[in-house]
């Protein structure tokens, strides 16, 4: 019998004789196989799967025009179709384009957002809407606006624009907007604020005079009628702006011009999200006749980046916990295993077996019991990992083909390490104390 034979028949015999000590080596690799993968997995998939989720509570990031020029004309549809192509390149997006007026309601300024409704109605899945969004000949008004005016779904207001409002605030809202962006959760959020008290101004400055005194078309309630498809309640600055669509806001201010505002939800996050923003602004310097500012919506971002952040710490954390554990588990097995054969040992070397030979064949042995505990604990791990995925968010997760490689590898190598204590003390016994005690 060859060397290689005796030593796959010792081998054999070994693993097979033994089959409960076997056994409970492969099971404590695959309980720590297993629980390292689906941490694994889980770890790797978390962040794109709580960007998605946070993706449904608005936009991450905003254009506005960056000249004084765009700032009244607005972003041109061009530029838009632009800036979206540059945002999604090997990205989902959604995004929604706001037009802002000062407008007219019993004599009270408001805020007034022409929007595309199916764009809107995507982009902010979160928001609570009571009865409908709007459309032609119908707005929605948010909860302070409704609230200020005493009225309710079904109501009719008479919405009026007046030159003068325009002429004071249409220009500082946009910039407004971008410049007070980190300091809101959508870049609707500081627009209404700055609008009306550039509107309130912009009375004081341009009234008329008739006959030497100021003119009263302050108290001029003529307008258009509009009537009140739903009441939007968000909590957030949203709850103070009247929606209409582009069209009826186009018309009630006589004129057509671009958006001032362009908010987008990207599917990207941290350096990558910062990237884009970067590629926007660049390409908006080589062409100035279209200048756009973009930003990021930093309360947004860094929400999801220290959510993120925490869960990623939290599994590696547990994942460690589990290497140790998994660690001492198999070392202690192989410990039991080893000194079981330690007569066997023994008698090996009193015939003339080398330490190197009788070391090489407990490695061997650990190994395999690291490749078939790796191999199901693998398999198990992925199965809890989808269960967990499609739980918490909803969502199946693939198998990946790299983390299962390194899952199988690790198995193997913690086996074989925890196997070095064990199999060092037992190749350093003395023959002639085995034989004495036989």
């Amino acid at each position: 019998m060859t060397n290689r034979k005796m030593f796959f028949t010792m081998l054999w015999g070994a693993v097979f004789r033994r089959r409960s000590r076997a056994m409970m080596a492969v099971i404590a690799s695959l309980v720590g196989a297993a629980t390292l993968f689906c941490l694994a997995s889980v770890c790797v998939a978390v962040p794109q799967q709580m960007n998605e989720e946070m993706r449904a509570y608005g936009a991450n990031l905003i254009v506005t025009p960056a000249s004084a020029t765009g700032k009244s004309q607005g972003i041109d549809t061009a530029t838009v179709r632009n800036v979206t192509a540059l945002v999604g390149a090997g990205h989902s997006v959604k995004s929604a384009a706001y037009r802002y007026e000062s407008v007219r309601i019993n004599s009270a300024p408001y805020t007034i957002a022409g929007v595309d409704v199916k764009a809107l109605r995507a982009l902010n899945r979160h928001w609570n809407v009571t009865g409908d969004w709007p459309g032609s000949g119908n707005v929605m008004v948010g909860r302070d606006v409704a609230d200020a005016l005493g009225v309710k779904v079904g109501s009719r207001v008479t919405i009026g624009y007046r030159a003068a409002d325009a002429s004071a605030s249409a220009s500082s809202s946009a910039s407004a907007k971008s410049d007070s962006d980190e300091s809101t959760e959508t870049a609707e959020s500081s627009a209404q604020g700055t609008q009306s008290t550039q509107t309130t101004q912009g009375e004081q400055t341009t009234q008329a005079t008739e006959n030497g005194r100021v003119s009263s078309d302050i108290m001029d309630n003529n307008g258009t009628e509009f009537r009140i498809a739903g009441i939007v309640d968000t909590g957030g600055n949203e709850d103070s702006i009247i929606y209409a669509t582009t069209a009826d806001v186009a018309k009630l201010a006589g004129s057509k011009r671009g958006a001032d505002v362009v908010e987008y939800s990207v599917n990207a996050m941290g350096d990558e999200l910062n990237d884009i923003v970067n590629n926007i602004n660049r390409s908006a310097d080589k062409n100035p006749n279209s200048a756009v500012k973009a930003q990021t919506v930093t309360r947004i971002t860094s929400s999801d980046t220290r959510i993120i952040a925490m869960l990623q710490t939290l599994f590696w954390i547990v994942s460690l916990v589990v290497l140790v554990l998994t660690l001492v588990g198999v070392g202690t097995t192989i410990s039991s295993i080893v000194s079981q054969r330690r007569n066997e040992i023994g008698l090996r070397k009193a015939l003339g077996a080398d330490s190197r030979a009788i070391g090489v064949e407990f490695y061997v042995e650990s190994g395999i019991y690291g490749l078939i505990g790796g191999l199901l604990g693998t398999a198990i791990g992925y199965v809890l990992a989808r269960v967990l995925c499609a739980t918490v968010f909803g969502r199946a997760i693939g198998f990946d083909w790299l983390l299962g490689a390194g899952s199988l590898l690790l198995s193997v190598a913690i086996a074989v390490i925890a196997s070095i204590p064990p199999v060092r003390r037992a190749t350093r016994i003395d023959p002639a104390i085995v034989l004495r005690e036989e």
